[in-house]
């Protein structure tokens, strides 16, 4: 590899921020086209990156392969005979022929495997060439498990003194919303008062996307746009990728290329503007238990019954400690029937 091939390849990884897993001549054409255009193709995680030529650092088309729905081949397998294969993609379809057939079923091999996620049966490769499949499976596995959930770390747009929009570190956007595509382009087409950006996760929930709302005179149009997280910051995947350090530096670009005609999506929040003093609580005084001083009273009755009972005073004795009532045995002849009720007379204190 000569030093300036060495750059071409440095630039486009720097570009992709993806893996490289294959590389090659490649022929490709849409269905309906006559002839076939020559590419050096690169499989760069799950998409195929296709330049005018192998010296060119910046692509010209790309197939994502996310959106594979079937690959089939034209003809048999047969030795000294190009190999063509239809591509059929959810959005478009295309054939990529490769005049070496052994080239053609290496090509096969790793478009079906990154993109079904697994490796096809009856490959007619040579076992360090499965190897190397089964490599490449498993570190796109890898990057394309599903990341944590997003942090909710407070985020303040504030514009400098150059217009742009700075974020903290690792934090979020505040226009950023856990939601769909279709849940975005919903909230943008329902609410064009609170902006026409949103950061959201991507449809495979692996890295991050773009939904805006660009206004035309034949109306609306919603836009997507994919960003990959790296790890030196992220990569917005246009036409010519931008890399960038920060998801609020990925805020901005859209900014400054939309010329600040489009604003971030922020849902207003009610705050109060009056600081009001509440009227102090009734105070009550404590509560006093009122305190019972009792009597003892002596009920009397005959034998016969027939004389009314009579509530005799018990004599005082003084005492060491005041005067107190005297016992009513010592007051009482024996052998009287003697009931004893007590008559309270209360005082509140």
């Amino acid at each position: 590899m000569t030093a300036t091939t060495r750059r071409v390849y440095k630039r486009r990884e720097t570009i992709t921020a993806l893996p490289l897993y294959y590389s090659g001549q490649l022929l490709k054409k849409y269905t309906g086209e006559k002839e076939f255009k020559n590419f050096y193709a690169e499989l760069r995680g799950s998409t195929l990156f296709l330049y005018p030529d192998e010296m060119h650092d910046t692509y010209s088309e790309k197939l994502d392969l996310q959106m594979w729905k079937s690959m089939s081949m034209d003809s048999p397998y047969q030795n000294n005979r190009s190999t063509i294969y239809t591509l059929t993609l959810t959005n478009e379809e295309v054939q990529l022929k490769v005049d070496n057939p052994n080239t053609g079923e290496e090509w096969r091999g790793f478009i079906m495997t990154v993109a079904t996620k697994e490796i096809p049966s009856k490959l007619q490769l040579l076992p360090g060439q499965m190897l190397r499949l089964e490599e490449v499976l498993s570190e796109e596995k890898k990057r394309q498990a599903p990341c944590p959930p997003l942090p909710y770390t407070p985020y303040h747009i504030h514009p400098s003194s150059d217009d742009t929009y700075d974020d903290a570190l690792s934090g979020t956007p505040l226009c950023f919303f856990p939601v769909s595509r279709q849940k975005a382009e919903k909230m943008l087409k329902e609410n064009t008062e609170y902006g026409s950006i949103i950061l959201r996760p991507s449809t495979d929930n692996t890295n991050y996307a773009i939904t805006l709302r660009q206004d035309y005179p034949s109306g609306p149009v919603m836009k997507n746009y994919k960003v990959l997280s790296i790890d030196t910051g992220f990569v917005i995947e246009l036409d010519a990728p931008v890399t960038v350090p920060s998801l609020g530096a990925v805020l901005d670009h859209f900014l400054k290329a939309t010329e600040f005609r489009l604003h971030p999506y922020l849902v207003p929040q009610t705050y109060d503007t009056c600081i009001d003093l509440p009227l102090p609580l009734p105070c009550f005084p404590p509560k006093t238990v009122p305190r019972a001083r009792v009597a003892p009273m002596i009920h009397t009755k005959s034998p016969k019954g027939s004389t009314p009972p009579s509530f005799p005073k018990l004599p005082i004795k003084d005492t060491d400690t005041g005067k107190e009532y005297q016992d009513a045995d010592e007051v009482l002849n024996p052998g009287v029937w003697v009931t004893i009720n007590f008559r309270a007379s209360v005082c509140l204190q």
